[in-house]
């Protein structure tokens, strides 16, 4: 079983998503100054869903409500190497404003339309079919919200 890692697509709205929060990486030197979801590691005895409003209270100082899961193709969710795997929610935050506390240096929100600002930062490899991902879920017209398809 891979390390099971949690992150989030930290959007500024649930119903309509226009922008989404990035973090730039701080640590370690092979992967500082590359954009990432903000999440991190799920501790035993943790789900999946407390790792992650641990971590990005840790992280970023705020709490959130979350959306649906943006579902990788496995069953822990996306491979991030041959070690861990990443599960990846849409997420709104509901109190705090967003700091980068750890792991950290900057923090940005960015446009989703497409060709927007988001397809020009320097992302960490990995994270890249995730945002790929993430953009053909993003509501179109008569669509439904990231916040709809979140499964009991």
């Amino acid at each position: 079983m891979l390390l099971q890692i949690v992150g989030a697509a930290v959007v500024d709205s649930l119903e309509l998503p226009t922008r989404l929060l990035v973090a730039r990486r701080s640590s370690p030197p092979q992967l500082a100054g590359l954009w990432e979801f903000p999440g991190g590691k799920v501790e035993a005895g943790e789900s999946c869903e407390e790792a992650l409003h641990r971590e990005l209270d840790e992280e970023l100082g705020v709490a959130l409500r979350l959306g649906g899961e943006i579902e990788g193709p496995g069953e822990q969710g996306w491979p991030l190497n041959g070690r861990a795997a990443m599960r990846v929610w849409f997420a709104e935050v509901t109190d705090g404003r967003p700091t980068a506390l750890q792991d950290h240096d900057d923090l940005r929100w960015v446009d989703l339309a497409e060709g927007g600002a988001v397809e020009d930062l320097p992302w960490i490899p990995a994270d890249r079919p995730i945002l790929t991902a993430l953009r053909s879920l993003l509501p179109g017209p008569g669509a439904e919200s990231p916040d709809q398809k979140r499964e009991a």
